[in-house]
């Protein structure tokens, strides 16, 4: 979890209830922020439906959006209870460890499909002295990020090391890849799908030169597959 929340008592939330991946939440509901519990619980208001307080659901997560601009964010939770204090009731929500930053991207995300591997430097070596590098797929790409499908649980704030595959012949394509990213948010797939999970990542560069070179393999998969 990442710290308890600052966030200033008053502060206007819209609210929708979390969505299979793929599909845009609707933020049709609105909430006002009153207090950080600990690191893992607040109080807000209770939303008004049609004119009645909405009946809280312990099994739907929910979206909270605050913020504005550039500032945008978005926590997730769940209802753990109604709490009064005073004349007032609230609802204590119960944060989970999925939480998302959206800002204004110059580098949009593209939709595109690639094979990849990923490891983390923790993993235990093989037989061989080597790290067995698990396979996923890109749900979308950017400069600066991936949202990955795979089999493995990672927490929010673990890195990870991601092979990107080489596009394109010797001649005319880039290299394979590989990049450090850490998790910003983690969502479960549905039952049936390929993958178990879609995680977001978030790069990190050394320097300005592997900055340079993803750049420029995210402009040759925006040129190869027209996107």
């Amino acid at each position: 979890m990442a710290g308890s929340l600052q966030i200033k008592h008053g502060t206007k939330m819209h609210l929708a209830f979390d969505v299979p991946t793929g599909q845009e939440p609707q933020f049709n509901m609105m909430s006002t922020f009153n207090k950080a519990l600990d690191e893992s619980a607040f109080l807000v208001s209770i939303p008004m439906v049609d004119g009645k307080a909405l009946i809280p659901d312990e099994n739907k997560k929910i979206l909270f959006r605050y913020g504005e601009g550039d500032d945008v964010n978005i926590i997730a939770g769940y209802v753990d209870d109604v709490v009064k204090e005073g004349i007032r009731r609230y609802w204590k929500i119960r944060r989970v460890t999925e939480q998302r930053q959206f800002i204004k991207r110059v580098d949009v995300r593209m939709k595109v499909e690639l094979p990849i591997k990923y490891m983390q430097d923790t993993w235990e070596l093989n037989s061989d002295g080597e790290i067995d590098k698990e396979q996923g797929e890109t749900m979308d790409i950017s400069n600066n990020g991936l949202a990955v499908y795979m089999n493995r649980w990672f927490e929010v704030g673990e890195s990870c090391i991601f092979t990107l595959p080489r596009i394109g012949t010797l001649s005319d394509g880039v290299a394979e890849q590989e990049v450090v990213g850490v998790v910003c948010w983690v969502r479960e797939l549905p039952k049936g799908d390929s993958f178990r999970f879609v995680c977001g990542i978030q790069l990190r560069f050394a320097n300005l030169e592997e900055r340079r070179k993803m750049q420029e393999y995210v402009m040759y998969v925006k040129k190869r597959y027209k996107l």
